[in-house]
């Protein structure tokens, strides 16, 4: 029995390293007027494009990054939980 449950925790950790795996191939988007933050879907920035027109006034290029930046991350973090959360439930289910 205990080498049953952790044959099946070693099959979680290995299923959750793969969807972390898969994570890391998609990308998100968060949009603001001329700014465009790339992030994937473990959360992590990998672009961020700014219009050659906000160059000219900080202030409003800050707050254009914090919105899409914020933006970015929403959607990674529902890409992330549906992702995790479906193998966690595929996981879980086959322990019950």
């Amino acid at each position: 029995m205990f080498g049953d449950m952790m044959e099946k925790l070693q099959a979680m950790k290995q299923s959750m390293e793969e969807s972390k795996a898969r994570l890391a191939t998609i990308t998100v988007e968060g949009k603001a007027d001329g700014v465009t933050v790339i992030i994937d879907g473990n959360r992590k920035v990998k672009d961020i494009v700014v219009a050659p027109e906000l160059l000219n006034d900080v202030e409003d290029l800050q707050d254009l990054l914090i919105v899409a930046v914020n933006k970015a991350i929403d959607a990674a973090d529902k890409t992330n939980e549906s992702e995790m959360g479906s193998k966690a439930q595929d996981l879980l289910g086959g322990m019950m």
